[in-house]
């Protein structure tokens, strides 16, 4: 159960957070670096759902990113013109992916590729997107999000050790095969709505639809959903109040720094108290990463970006969550695909 107050590591995790996100803005920002939310978001999932960096989670960072990158550079070359046999290929390749995350042998291999694969796919279907760029935005945000995991460790460490993380569930065969199927057709049909309706400014929105698959059950996405919708809510608001503050200087980046580094420690402190993995803080400072590592800059207003943010979230939560309990229903239907005990 959460408690109002943090413990001293707690308070470690929400400084390695705030420090850690802040440093990978900080980079996008300085380096005009192309696909800034790569860089602002990954250390900030990093910090946040891994307790302790360490050699084994970053090869699997490391290994998803290399496989999206070589997953994306043959489809984009091979499939670029032909959407319907790239959602047939899609599918294949989150399935497999969901597969590793129902297994929890390589959970964080499977959760970061198919966050990472679903946007780069969608990307790389528009012709005006340079591949390699993306490819290697998305490479070097993952050693920068490990370097930046490992810095913050060394630099800020826990206090006391952590508590032995809980032993892998025993799930039934017809279990991991209903957690994997449902991973990947409601990721594929979200993947597919993207494209069809030319939806190329929706990140957000395309990133929850697949955020909240990640219980691996409806009952958990649906818990999920809800959460990630107020997170949304809130880190929107957030933005807009940084923008309404600072007016004609949200440009500059010393005032914007300070201000980004408070906005994710407060929701850190909020997903840390929370101890549920991804809840309402999670969601808040994720939103707050997307909106500052993508869309702030002098050409962009911040605001309408916002709205059209929470607006498009909202809309995919719901879709989102539709199709998954109509497909849920249908693997219960079979043996093979259910999921278990009603």
């Amino acid at each position: 159960m959460a408690t109002s107050a943090l413990s001293e590591n707690g308070l470690r995790q929400c400084l390695r957070i705030a420090f850690g996100g802040s440093i990978g803005f900080l980079a996008t920002a300085l380096f005009d670096l192309s696909y800034g939310v790569f860089f602002t978001v990954l250390p900030m999932l990093l910090l946040g759902l891994v307790p302790m960096i360490n050699r084994q989670v970053a090869r699997q960072i490391l290994a998803a990113s290399v496989m999206c990158g070589l997953e994306v550079g043959i489809l984009a070359q091979i499939l670029g013109g032909h959407s319907v046999l790239m959602t047939m290929v899609a599918f294949v390749l989150f399935l497999y992916r969901f597969a590793f995350m129902a297994r929890g042998t390589a959970f964080l291999f499977g959760a970061n590729g198919v966050l990472m694969l679903s946007i780069m796919l969608h990307y790389a279907s528009y012709p005006g997107t340079d591949v390699n760029n993306l490819i290697a935005s998305n490479f070097f945000a993952s050693i920068l999000a490990i370097v930046i995991a490992f810095v913050m460790h060394a630099i800020i460490p826990n206090k006391k050790h952590n508590a032995a993380p809980p032993p892998l569930p025993d799930k039934s065969p017809s279990r991991v095969r209903h957690e994997a199927i449902l991973g990947a057709t409601v990721t594929t049909l979200s993947f597919l709505v993207f494209q069809l309706f030319d939806l190329q400014d929706s990140i957000s929105a395309q990133a929850t639809t697949i955020l909240v698959l990640f219980p691996m059950n409806w009952n958990g996405a649906l818990t999920y959903a809800r959460k990630r919708a107020a997170g949304t809510l809130i880190g929107v608001m957030f933005g807009l109040g940084v923008q309404v503050l600072l007016y004609g200087w949200y440009d500059i980046l010393w005032l914007i720094v300070p201000l980004f580094w408070l906005g994710v420690m407060l929701f850190a402190r909020i997903h840390v108290l929370e101890a549920s993995g991804a809840g309402v803080g999670f969601g808040a400072m994720t939103t707050m990463g997307i909106l500052f590592g993508q869309y702030l800059s002098p050409a962009q207003d911040l605001i309408y970006s916002g709205l059209y943010r929470l607006s498009s979230t909202f809309v995919a939560i719901i879709a989102a969550m539709m199709v998954c309990y109509l497909v849920h229903k249908l693997l219960n239907q079979f043996a093979g695909t259910r999921f278990g005990a009603a």
